[in-house]
């Protein structure tokens, strides 16, 4: 019961997620392919061997394979799945037939198709953040402080009961949700609140705290906080409906703040203001997919949105064998006037794959880490 329990409740709803979210990039990868003119040998769902897959009349092979934590979308020419070229086969191909293979395409097409990949994933979080706008509309709280923590960095600043945010280092804030955002990701850094108190607007200068919280399943969290909290009366929380193009618009901008916010989360982890341990992994995220899974549909999806967004970003890391790093090359290309050599190219993928293998090991070691600590 207990290992029917595990699957039903955080292994499949984890390869749902991904499986989605993979299906969507390489879609972006496939489509864009084809627009260019060139060939695709085989679109898989997940890595290893084939479990179930037919081949369609353009001859592309379509399969679902065994480990479920990845995809790709070969081209013809392609030396593996990580769209490196074959040098050896693409020297025996006719004329006719290297138009057909990424390596034989315009640069640009080249450089379209390796970015329309995570380009997907943020148009599928967009689409869907739009949805549950519309659906289920978004609740809202005033930014007016209710109660101010004991030794917090507000209270040292001097926020009182009764004072409303209206920025934050001189941005705008409609919501004591945009001042939680704001603020979290910004952990030992010194911003200016500025709030408005009797008709008049103070410029607070304050740090926010490295604070670990526990969330509602039990999983620590660090984030920056300034000890402020807003209520029912102060706050007039409300749910706001938006109309399909507004939803949209709304969607454009949370996935805004998840790419904000990931950027700002790196730069926390160089600058040592946030722990390493909080990167997450495999584990972690099948861990994340059971306990959303728990809440409701509408909770997966959300979490969906939020992963989509995250593997867009990270497929643009500038890393061979990832998508960012075939724009490198192209990048490199268009200022040579030539691509770099087979040899170059090699090394390159190795180093990337080793990189990525690493950061794999690393965030899988941490999710062990976290839930044996």
């Amino acid at each position: 019961m207990a290992v029917l329990a595990f699957l039903t409740g955080y292994i499949i709803p984890f390869v749902l997620v991904l499986s989605l979210l993979v299906f969507v990039h390489e879609m972006g990868h496939y489509l864009v392919g084809r627009w260019s003119g060139v060939r695709v040998t085989a679109f898989s769902v997940g890595f290893g061997p084939e479990i179930v897959g037919f081949t369609d009349r353009h001859g592309t092979r379509w399969k679902l394979s065994a480990i479920p934590l990845g995809g790709y979308v070969r081209f013809f020419g392609d030396e593996d799945a990580s769209s490196k070229p074959d040098a050896e086969g693409l020297s025996h191909l006719t004329e006719a037939e290297r138009a057909q293979t990424l390596a034989g395409a315009k640069l640009w097409k080249r450089a379209a198709t390796v970015a329309a990949g995570p380009i997907a994933n943020f148009i599928l979080a967009i689409v869907i953040f739009a949805v549950l706008f519309t659906v289920y509309g978004k609740m809202v709280a005033d930014p007016v402080v209710a109660e101010v923590r004991a030794d917090s960095a507000a209270a040292e600043a001097g926020v009182l009961p009764g004072d409303r945010l209206v920025a934050l280092d001189g941005a705008a804030v409609r919501t004591f949700d945009d001042v939680r955002r704001y603020v979290s990701i910004r952990p030992e850094t010194a911003i200016t609140v500025t709030v408005e108190r009797d008709g008049q607007k103070l410029d607070l200068p304050m740090v926010p705290k490295r604070t670990e919280t526990t969330d509602q399943f039990g999983n620590k969290v660090e984030l920056g906080l300034i000890g402020v909290v807003t209520n029912e009366e102060r706050g007039h929380f409300r749910l706001v409906t938006y109309s399909p193009l507004q939803a949209v618009g709304e969607g454009v901008k949370e996935t805004g703040h998840i790419i904000t916010g990931t950027f700002r989360y790196i730069g926390n982890l160089v600058t040592g203001r946030m722990k390493p341990d909080q990167l997450g992994g495999p584990v972690r995220v099948a861990q994340a997919s059971g306990q959303m899974a728990s809440l409701g549909f509408a909770a997966v999806i959300q979490l969906a949105a939020v992963l989509s967004v995250s593997i867009g970003l990270l497929n643009l890391m500038p890393v061979p064998v990832l998508d960012g790093g075939h724009l490198v090359f192209y990048a490199i290309e268009a200022v040579r006037g030539k691509p770099l050599g087979a040899g170059a190219q090699e090394i390159a993928f190795r180093v990337g794959l080793a990189m990525v293998l690493s950061l794999m090991v690393f965030a899988t070691w941490n999710d062990i880490s976290n839930l044996i600590g």
